[in-house]
């Protein structure tokens, strides 16, 4: 038996948000009409998830010792986490964002800084990658990704790939991913093509089990040896659209540990995704596997 459901190396960083009643023109002042300050990153926010859907979830990655490291590391113990294999990295800065949501859509502009940090290889232990039932990965860390990835192959793991944006390594990468799910842009980038259909017909080959591309308020289009599907977006308030993805892709990641079927694990990680954005910020609004299931009860989904 497996520790944890999900072990996920990659990203983590701080994000500053405020909702705005309209973008600032240059030169312009404008009151923020609600801020916070929370945990952020694709896998970061994927394990985060994760745990507050009920699962066992393991981080792999990189803070730095400064304030900002002590409160991702301190949000990681509340959501109960597992830390015993990320790294804190002496004389570093973590890295963070400032977010400005857009009242009217829950669109939001995004500022960022590179912390220069980076994940070798060297530094991830095979006997931390292979305790979980699934393994969730981004390319931040390409070179890690791929020899976690590799660990996972070879011991029948599935790896997810959280493919948001088109970095070195990508491909590589992608190689060995059982389980893909891209975003819009990625697949534009990574395929040549701008068709939806055509992109996921694409990135399904190889060892690919599910290739899916997430289209924002469009629901999303995936593909399994079954064929080609599309889910829609479900209707919710939305306050915030940050984070949507890594939710996605962390509730995929639960649900695949879960063991249930395709259509199943993509209409709940679409549920949990969804009622994220009635919060502001990626972590804030994460629902509870009682609260998702009570919100697909209400759609007559429930997943099997």
């Amino acid at each position: 038996m497996k520790p944890f459901d999900v072990v996920g190396l990659g990203y983590c960083n701080i994000d500053y948000l405020g909702i705005a009643p309209h973008y600032p023109a240059l030169d312009e002042k404008v009151k923020l009409l609600e801020f916070t300050r929370q945990g952020g990153g694709v896998t970061g926010s994927a394990m985060a998830a994760v745990a507050r859907l009920g699962g066992k979830a393991r981080y792999i990655g990189k803070i730095g010792d400064d304030d900002f490291g002590r409160f991702l590391l301190a949000e990681f113990q509340a959501e109960n986490v597992d830390t015993g294999a990320l790294i804190v990295q002496p004389s570093s800065p973590t890295p963070f964002s400032f977010i400005v949501v857009d009242q009217a859509t829950g669109k939001r502009t995004i500022l960022w800084t590179p912390s220069g940090m980076m994940l070798y290889p060297h530094e991830v232990r095979r006997e931390d990658v292979i305790t979980g039932k699934v393994l969730h990965v981004d390319a931040h860390y390409a070179e890690a990704a791929m020899q976690a990835a590799l660990w996972a192959n070879e011991a029948n793991i599935p790896v997810v790939m959280d493919a948001g944006s088109f970095r070195h390594g990508s491909i590589e990468l992608m190689e060995r991913t059982d389980f893909l799910i891209a975003s819009e842009l990625f697949a534009k980038e990574s395929t040549g093509s701008v068709n939806p259909e055509e992109s996921v017909r694409r990135l399904f080959s190889g060892r690919r089990k599910l290739a899916a591309v997430t289209l924002g308020e469009r629901g999303c289009i995936y593909m399994t040896s079954e064929g080609m599907f599309r889910q829609p977006a479900f209707t919710v308030d939305v306050v915030d659209t940050t984070g949507a993805g890594d939710v996605f892709h962390g509730a995929f990641s639960y649900g695949l540990a879960q063991n249930w079927e395709y259509a199943d694990i993509i209409r709940f990680a679409s549920a949990v995704a969804a009622l994220k954005c009635t919060k502001l910020g990626g972590r804030a609004g994460i629902p509870t596997l009682d609260e998702t299931m009570s919100f697909l009860d209400a759609q007559s989904q429930i997943p099997r």
